[in-house]
């Protein structure tokens, strides 16, 4: 896939997911109201989705790096698809339920997918540009999906908000299918000779999969989504046993991993501070912003008395300095490096945080979501920047599948965090914690890496070759050079984003 095909695809597929899940909120009551469900039963239509996606991403991941990224993006936008016209014809809610977990399973083929596409068609030091643009694409259609699926909904039914991803997802589901698949090179040396490759091109040895491992951190991050967004009582015994069961799976997956040859999640990608770091961040950052926005909705509707057109008109600078902050991260990045674009922009999303739980008036709320979204969405490309880049290539899949399962998990608990203590403390509490949360997470910002430094000249060719040599070998000696703190890694660092 040539590099413009590939970004316009990892676009086409975070937009889809982003339009699912937002147009459908909106529909909800029109959905309730037309199939006589209960509440209990709408509320699967989203959790049935969530469960089934946190499951498997980091498998489908996995799946990708193994069979290539673009063929399991095909397969999942071509499914996601059909099981769209499959609930927009789905004759009771038990059908949209079922068939919205068959939406799941393919949703986590494709999400990691448009991140491994860009880490193998980019270079590292060229991965901040596309990141950007795949998060604006992503603030944009968070902006507009409540938007469309409200005047869908209205205009033509609940039905038709899932007949509005079906051409999108088709068409670019097809074009990766008849597209040739880049994969990645490795060197081996010695060989390059004897095949007639040039230096350093060998094809990626096949992936081995870890079913068991993918089994159990499947059963460990579907029943832990399960229990972030159903909370339970203390006299619930399902509730519990489900989250009993996300620890037993949990503590056992950890154990398969340290002891199986060929774990599902490589060393060098957990290992690594950065992107642990990254991740912890991007689970923060989101639960951040979504259990505000859950709160905010109370605050502004229940508490003040504002219509809910009223409401969407006051976030509208949350999703304009979104979409606005993926550009400027870009910058940033190259700029300043990762660490402290990451350290300032969750210091401005806990400010946004801490504005909007004492704001009363309209430009104070407007303030307050502005600083929200401009923190989260250079959060969300930065760290995001970081996870795919210090990725190897072999492992881009299963980088993305955790980033995916970050932004999957973060929005659970957050809105599971508010719930619990909107109903205990009242309905501005909630912003006040999550702002103290997301600014406890800065000091995590010091295992990301620091701004990338420009390779040192080489030596000139005036100057005599021992001296060159005897600076070579002073430089080789005492403490190793790791390139710890540099945002390159083990890549060659690059200080614009064209450079290939």
């Amino acid at each position: 896939m040539n590099r413009a095909l590939t970004l316009a695809s990892s676009v086409a597929g975070a937009v889809v997911v982003a339009l699912d899940g937002t147009v459908l909120t909106v529909a909800q009551p029109t959905l309730q109201r037309d199939l006589h469900a209960s509440f209990a039963q709408v509320q699967w239509t989203s959790t049935g989705y969530l469960v089934a996606v946190a499951g498997l991403l980091v498998f489908a991941g996995r799946l990708g790096d193994r069979y290539g990224h673009r063929r399991t993006f095909a397969v999942g936008m071509l499914g996601f698809s059909a099981a769209s016209a499959g609930i927009a014809l789905a004759p009771g809610v038990g059908w949209v339920i079922a068939l919205r977990v068959v939406q799941g399973v393919f949703g986590a083929l494709l999400q990691p997918a448009t991140l491994g596409m860009l880490r193998v068609a980019y270079p590292p030091e060229g991965l901040r540009r596309p990141v950007a643009v795949r998060t604006a694409a992503i603030g944009v259609a968070a902006a507009a999906g409540p938007v469309v699926g409200g005047a869908l909904a209205t205009g033509f039914g609940w039905r038709a908000v899932f007949l509005l991803t079906i051409a999108p997802a088709l068409l670019f589901g097809a074009l990766a299918l008849v597209t040739p698949e880049k994969r990645e090179k490795r060197e081996e040396p010695g060989r390059e000779k004897r095949t007639g490759r040039e230096p350093g091109e060998r094809p990626t040895a096949l992936v081995a999969l870890d079913v068991p491992g993918a089994l159990l951190l499947a059963v460990a991050l579907a029943c832990l989504v399960h229990t972030l967004v159903t909370p339970f009582g203390v006299t619930d015994v399902a509730g519990a046993a489900v989250a009993a069961t996300a620890v037993v799976a949990g503590t056992a997956f950890v154990r398969h991993e340290r002891r199986t040859p060929s774990p599902l999640l490589p060393p060098d990608v957990v290992g690594s501070p950065a992107v642990g770091a990254a991740l912890t961040l991007l689970v923060i950052a989101s639960a951040a912003l979504n259990g505000g926005l859950f709160a905010c909705v109370y605050v502004l509707q229940d508490d003040l008395g504002l219509t809910p057109v009223r409401t969407a008109l006051l976030s509208l600078p949350l999703a304009v300095l979104l979409i606005a902050a993926a550009p400027a991260s870009a910058v940033l990045l190259r700029r300043a490096g990762a660490r402290p674009t990451v350290a300032g922009a969750t210091a401005v999303l806990a400010t946004g945080l801490l504005v909007l739980a004492r704001a009363s008036g309209a430009t104070a709320f407007c303030l307050g979501f502005a600083l929200l979204g401009a923190g989260f969405g250079t959060v969300m490309v930065a760290a995001t920047h970081v996870v795919v880049r210090r990725a190897p290539a072999r492992a881009a899949g299963v980088a993305g599948g955790l980033q995916q399962t970050a932004m999957n998990v973060g929005p659970a608990l957050g809105v599971a965090a508010a719930t619990v203590l909107m109903g205990q403390t009242g309905t501005r509490s909630p912003l006040v914690v999550l702002a103290v949360a997301a600014a406890a997470a800065v000091p995590i910002c010091r295992a990301l890496p620091g701004r990338s430094r420009p390779a040192p000249a080489a030596p000139s060719a005036s100057r005599p070759a021992t001296v060159a040599a005897g600076r070579r070998g002073t430089e080789h000696s005492g403490t190793e050079h790791t390139g710890q703190g540099a945002e390159g890694g083990p890549f060659p660092p690059s200080l614009r984003d064209h450079e290939n």
